[in-house]
């Protein structure tokens, strides 16, 4: 059985169709990436899968279990992480302290979160950022840290839930080239090895077909295409459409 199960999605925002009858799969350990020009639907498609947004006909399974209706604090405590184009930390807590405030609301313990922050879950939260490559800064605010680090504490924050199902949306934004590589096999090496479904999205080429398993490819809110990469790479709409002089 499939981790997520996306049937028939639709949403429309008045005249415009932002995402239209789409359905893929991705398994435990499996990295999928969604592609497409800017505008296909890839964003909404998230904002469906997380809760953000309710779609107006389709269905999402996760585990075989229906999210239509959940709110994104539901679906995330069933499982589901997400990061997020642009970095979410508190740049005046520390880098442990930011995966406790994850850690916290994991453990339902909210309602005294600023007397507990600092003592809480200390030692999930130093091995959650010793997963990411990040120990020995976890003293350090997270406002000094460059780009490439917060995304790291992110993927952290991510993992804090013990998801099965992990939505990483444009993970490799703003990094520099070294750094999504690098970026990219971490996730990677965390997905096969806890068995975690990812679904990504991504505009460098060489980040999805360097990591990704499958790819789907969304054009016009309509997916044209899905498969290995190397099957997309050489499907005739994809290379009109997106791919263009890459393929």
């Amino acid at each position: 059985m499939s981790v997520l199960a996306v049937k028939n999605l639709s949403k429309a925002f008045g005249g415009v169709q932002a995402v239209r009858d789409v359905s893929f799969a991705v398994a435990a350990g499996e990295l999928l990436a969604m592609i497409g020009p800017n505008g296909a639907g890839k964003t909404t498609c998230f904002d469906l899968l997380n809760g953000q947004l309710a779609p107006d006909a389709g269905e999402i399974e996760f585990e075989g279990r229906s999210l239509r209706g959940l709110a994104p604090r539901e679906i995330w405590r069933l499982g589901v992480g997400r990061t997020f184009q642009i970095t979410a930390t508190f740049g005046s807590m520390t880098v442990r302290e930011n995966v406790q405030m994850a850690l916290l609301s994991h453990h339902r313990r909210l309602s005294s979160l600023f007397s507990l922050a600092a003592k809480r879950y200390r030692g999930e939260a130093d091995a959650l950022l010793a997963r990411v490559g990040m120990r020995d800064q976890a003293e350090r605010p997270c406002a000094v840290l460059a780009y490439g680090d917060l995304k790291r504490v992110e993927l952290a924050i991510a993992l804090a839930n013990q998801p099965r199902l992990l939505l990483m949306d444009e993970p490799t934004a703003g990094m520099a080239p070294g750094e999504r590589g690098e970026l990219m096999q971490l996730a990677a090496d965390l997905a096969r090895g806890s068995k975690i479904a990812v679904l990504f999205t991504e505009h460098d080429m060489d980040v999805v077909f360097t990591h990704a398993d499958r790819i789907v490819v969304l054009s016009g809110g309509e997916l044209i295409a899905q498969g290995s990469p190397q099957e997309v790479r050489a499907h005739a709409a994809v290379r009109e459409v997106y791919l263009g002089s890459y393929a």
